[in-house]
């Protein structure tokens, strides 16, 4: 696989191979496009229960959405959800990474904890696992380019079909 560079991403763009809702060239860098911080966040819930991890689990049943206007304050240590404002939608042959921003790691934010990769052929919103690593509190404001996506040309073609593949919201 390869990375796709400014031009490339620029040309994929035009030819509707990647299709990012909104979207304005100043949000192309390099190597990547900078991405949005959407207004929704999903917060888990106080739990002293064992949550059992198998491929049953829903993290709905143990978390709830938050709106926010101006800011979100996520405490040391705390794990949450964010969505990007931008609707992604990836040729059958072309796949993402998330990345985090340096700016924000350099604070201790965890942009995007684990599940990073964006499936070829998906057409959705992209979740964000966000956690607060340092020992104080920050202010997450929506509409920050808060996060970027690597794109790779893939080697041969596929098309994600799965649990998360019309995902809309956190």
């Amino acid at each position: 696989m390869t990375v796709l560079a400014k031009n490339q991403i620029l040309k994929e763009i035009k030819k509707g191979r990647i299709k990012i809702n909104p979207f304005s060239k100043d949000q192309v860098e390099a190597g990547s496009v900078d991405l949005h911080l959407a207004d929704e966040f999903r917060v888990f819930n106080n739990n002293s229960k064992i949550i059992d991890v198998k491929e049953n689990l829903d993290v709905r049943d143990y978390s709830k959405i938050v709106r926010v206007k101006d800011s979100f304050i996520i405490k040391p240590g705390q794990l949450i959800q964010g969505i990007t404002k931008e609707h992604i939608t990836l040729a059958n042959n072309i796949c993402g990474w998330l990345q985090g921003r340096s700016r924000f790691a350099r604070m201790g934010l965890s942009v995007h904890v684990s599940a990073n990769f964006v499936q070829p052929g998906s057409d959705n919103r992209q979740v964000l696992e966000i956690i607060n690593l340092s020992n104080i509190k920050l202010a997450l404001h929506p509409g920050t380019r808060f996060c970027q996506i690597v794109f790779e040309r893939c080697d041969g073609k596929a098309e994600y079909k799965g649990r998360y593949s019309s995902q809309e919201s956190v």
